[in-house]
């Protein structure tokens, strides 16, 4: 969408008009939906972090500086709402003894060899601690001090969670590789 497309868009989002917000939703819900799925648990909660970013987004385009990269304040907007969802329903989600965390140790060959929805889906299966602080430093490139901040942990705590959350992540993608290898050489 050219530039001045999306301003005009985004003007009559403003006025409230329900087709540009529909075709808003429409032009960025692939993109919004890849960034909520990383952070969600299944594609369920996606799409729940994901209505809630975009209400945020119709009703706070206002915020939007014109001449900002839009898609970029839409990637803020929806892992803001997944910090938000995260905050609504941590008291919901169990913790796990971080302390009993161990490093897996594997060949780089089976770990180069997964596809994008394995490593979506192992993402998704760690807790949701464990994803958050994964998910806000490795792919969001925040710092542990801003992480701390966000979810109102100490950075002693990031820093522990996003070592357990590689662990983890190292051992169920490792796990879920030779599983496949084993169906493979089987079938």
């Amino acid at each position: 969408m050219e530039e001045k497309d999306l301003y005009k868009l985004l003007d009559s989002c403003r006025k409230g008009n329900r087709n540009s917000q529909d075709r808003l939703y429409k032009e960025y819900y692939a993109y919004s939906m890849g960034v909520c799925l990383r952070y969600s648990r299944s594609r369920e909660e996606a799409v729940e972090i994901l209505n809630d970013g975009f209400v945020k987004i119709f009703t706070r385009l206002d915020k939007y500086s014109k001449g900002l990269p839009f898609k970029g304040w839409v990637r803020k907007v929806m892992i803001n709402s997944a910090i938000d969802y995260f905050r609504r329903n941590e008291k919901h989600y169990h913790s796990l003894d971080i302390s009993h965390a161990q490093y897996e140790s594997s060949s780089e060959t089976v770990l180069g060899q997964l596809t994008e929805q394995e490593i979506i889906e192992a993402i998704q299966s760690l807790a949701p601690s464990y994803r958050m602080v994964f998910n806000l430093h490795i792919i969001e490139g925040y710092k542990h001090e801003e992480i701390a901040n966000q979810l109102n942990i100490s950075v002693g705590t990031s820093k522990s969670n996003l070592a357990v959350a590689r662990s983890k992540l190292k051992k169920i993608l490792i796990e879920g590789q030779k599983e496949r290898l084993r169906q493979e050489g089987n079938g």
